[in-house]
């Protein structure tokens, strides 16, 4: 009787977890399909060639960036708060958690969206439906 007690609450610790899990996973989804707004850099040179969290090679005149939640793939609108200008991208690269931008686009991003010389920007980053 008590094995079977301790493999219940085993199961229930296990089904919590899940539950937890899930749930981080859902509230993730979630944030990265709303606005969002705060800065917004761009990858050095140094990484051209190189390949990006999803395999593809980085091209530094692309239409591309890296974000910490939106799935590879997704195409999101960066807005430059100060002007006004704004470019669509996809994400097609993964930030560290710990870094303190909101996104990363590509050099020609950043001139288009024109903080090339500044290096970073306040951005409004939107899910293209």
């Amino acid at each position: 009787m008590t094995a079977l007690s301790v493999g219940s609450r085993g199961r229930v610790g296990m089904l919590l977890v899940t539950l937890v899990i899930a749930g981080a996973w859902m509230a993730g989804v979630a944030a990265a399909q709303t606005t969002e707004e705060g800065t917004a850099s761009f990858y050095s040179e140094k990484f051209v060639g190189k390949k990006t969290a999803s395999g593809e090679a980085y091209d530094k005149n692309g239409l591309t960036a890296a974000h910490k939640e939106y799935a590879f793939g997704t195409k999101v609108k960066v807005t430059n708060l100060a002007n006004g200008k704004s470019e669509v991208v996809t994400v097609n690269d993964r930030m560290s958690k710990s870094n303190k931008m909101l996104i990363e686009v590509t050099p020609a991003v950043a001139q288009a969206l024109g903080f090339a010389k500044a290096g970073k920007a306040k951005v409004k980053v939107e899910p293209v439906k």
